[in-house]
C-alpha cells in the first residue's frame, strides 16, 4: 500500500508542480486592464469572451492562496498573484455605497451585473479568509468580517433561519421563482460552513465559531434527508423541499433544461460529488468548531456509503454526475470535473477516519481516472466535462465558473492526505 501511497503522491506533485500551477501562474493577471482573465479555450489560448466575474476572481486568490499555505508558492509567485488580486478586488469590485462585491464585469471591469449573490459572497469570505493564513496581509481578514457581517444583517432568514439566495444590489431579497429570492439552497449553505471555517481559523473569534456550528446544524437537521444522509438541493423559506430549477443568474453552466427551468427528477436528485465534499467539509468545520466527528459517525457513513455504491462507475471510472436521493438510480452519467475533485479528498478523508478498504478503492477509481482521461496534459488543466467513457463534451480549460478552485485544492489537499497516510504506513 505504501507504494500505491507514494506513487499517487509523485503524481499529483507532478501535475501540481510542472502542469497546473504554471497554466494559472502564467495566464491569471490582464495586463491591459487588471483583474484576473479566466476564459481559456481547449488548447489554453484566449477565447476571446469579454467577462469577468467576482466567483472567478476570488476562487482564484483561494487557489492561489491554499497552494501556498501548503507549500507549494513557485518562488513566491502564488502570494504575489494572489496580493495583486485581493487589493484589485477591493480598489474595482467592491460596492462603496451598499457594501458587499458587484457580481459580473466585462474585461474593462465594468459592471455588468450589480447583484449580491449569496454563493459569490463564501467564496469572499473564504479566499480572503485563506490569504490571510498564509500571507499574515491582514485586509483579507478585515474584508472576510466586513461580509460576514453583511450577510448577517441582511442573508440571515430570521424566520426560519439559514441563508437566502439572491439579493439586489442594495441586498433586498431579489424576485422569486427564477429570481431565486424565495430560496435556500444546499450549495450555499454548504459553501458558507466552509467559508465559517476559515473565517473562524483566522479570527478566532466566538461569534464565527457560533455562527459555524450554527450553519452546521442546519445542514444537519434540514439539508440531509433525514434516512439516507444524501444533499437534498433546493428548498423553500419554510425548509419544505422546492423543486431544483435554474436561476436566472447561475454560477455553472447548467445542463438542464424543461418548464420553467425545472430540472428533470427535481424532487429526488442528489449529486455523488456533493455529497463527498460535504463529508470532508463538515469534518473541518466540525473540528474549528470543536464538535466530535464520533458524534457524525452514521450520518458519514451513509453519505459515504450511498456516494461509494452508487456515484463510483466502476466499468469506466470515475464520480457520475447525480442519482437518486434514496435508490441506486443514476440520473446522469456524464462525468464533470468538479466532482471527481471532490470525490478524491473526501474519499481520503474517509480512509483516514475510518480506515475501510472501500474508500481508498473508491480514491484509485477516481484518480487514475483524472489522471489518464480528465487531465489535459500537455495544456494542465482539466476537462470540464465527459461522457461517461471519457469522450469530451466540453474541451474548454477555464471559463467564469469552470477555473482552479477545485482543481488545485483537489491537488493540493490531496497530497497533504497522501503525506498523512504514507507517515500513518
Amino acid at each position: 500500500m505504501k507504494k500505491k501511497l507514494e506513487a499517487w503522491r509523485s503524481e499529483l506533485l507532478h501535475h501540481l508542480d510542472a502542469e497546473l500551477l504554471p497554466f494559472w501562474l502564467d495566464r491569471l493577471w490582464d495586463e491591459e486592464h487588471g483583474g484576473f482573465l479566466t476564459q481559456w479555450d481547449k488548447d489554453g489560448k484566449d477565447s476571446g469572451v469579454d467577462e469577468k466575474s467576482m466567483l472567478a476572481h476570488f476562487r482564484s486568490i483561494f487557489a492561489l492562496s491554499l497552494a501556498a499555505l501548503h507549500g507549494h508558492d513557485h518562488d513566491g509567485r502564488c502570494q504575489s498573484l494572489a496580493t495583486r488580486g485581493v487589493h484589485f478586488a477591493i480598489e474595482h469590485y467592491w460596492d462603496s455605497k451598499y457594501g458587499g462585491f458587484y457580481w459580473l464585469f466585462d474585461r474593462k471591469n465594468n459592471v455588468v451585473i450589480d447583484q449580491k449573490i449569496t454563493y459569490g459572497h463564501s467564496f469572499v469570505i473564504y479566499a480572503l479568509a485563506t490569504y490571510t493564513l498564509a500571507f499574515g496581509d491582514p485586509i483579507g481578514l478585515e474584508y472576510a468580517e466586513r461580509v460576514f457581517d453583511l450577510l448577517q444583517i441582511y442573508v440571515v432568514d430570521t424566520n426560519y433561519g439559514g441563508y437566502w439566495t439572491m439579493l439586489n444590489r442594495d441586498w433586498s431579497l431579489a424576485g422569486t421563482g427564477s429570481g431565486g429570492g424565495d430560496r435556500k439552497t444546499l450549495d450555499i449553505h454548504m459553501h458558507l460552513m466552509e467559508a465559517f471555517t476559515a473565517l473562524h481559523q483566522a479570527s478566532g473569534k466566538e461569534i464565527h465559531k457560533r455562527k459555524l456550528s450554527e450553519i452546521i446544524t442546519q445542514i444537519d437537521e434540514k439539508i440531509l434527508h433525514p434516512e439516507y444522509k444524501t444533499g437534498i438541493p433546493m428548498f423553500w423559506g419554510d425548509w419544505s423541499i422546492a423543486p431544483h430549477i435554474k436561476f436566472d443568474i447561475i454560477w455553472g453552466w447548467d445542463r438542464f433544461e424543461g418548464e420553467d427551468g425545472e430540472k428533470e427528477h427535481a424532487m429526488d436528485n442528489t449529486s455523488y460529488g456533493h455529497n463527498a465534499e460535504l463529508f470532508w467539509l463538515l469534518t473541518e468545520g466540525l473540528k474549528s468548531a470543536h464538535i466530535p466527528l464520533s458524534q457524525w459517525e452514521p450520518t458519514f457513513r451513509k453519505m459515504l456509503d450511498h456516494s461509494v455504491a452508487y456515484g463510483v462507475d466502476e466499468e469506466y471510472g470515475g464520480v457520475y454526475v447525480e442519482g437518486s436521493l434514496t435508490s441506486s438510480i443514476v440520473h446522469d452519467k456524464a462525468k464533470e470535473f468538479w466532482q471527481q475533485a471532490e470525490f478524491m479528498i473526501g474519499m481520503l478523508d474517509a480512509y483516514l477516519l475510518y480506515g475501510d478498504e472501500k474508500y481508498i478503492n473508491a480514491y484509485e477509481n477516481v484518480h487514475r481516472f483524472v489522471f489518464d482521461v480528465m487531465i489535459n496534459h500537455e495544456v494542465g488543466e482539466w476537462l470540464p466535462l465527459l461522457e461517461r467513457d471519457g469522450t469530451p463534451i466540453w474541451a474548454h480549460m477555464s471559463h467564469s465558473w469552470k477555473v482552479n478552485y477545485h482543481t488545485i485544492r483537489a491537488v493540493v489537499l490531496s497530497i497533504d492526505r497522501l503525506n498523512r497516510l504514507i507517515q500513518k504506513q
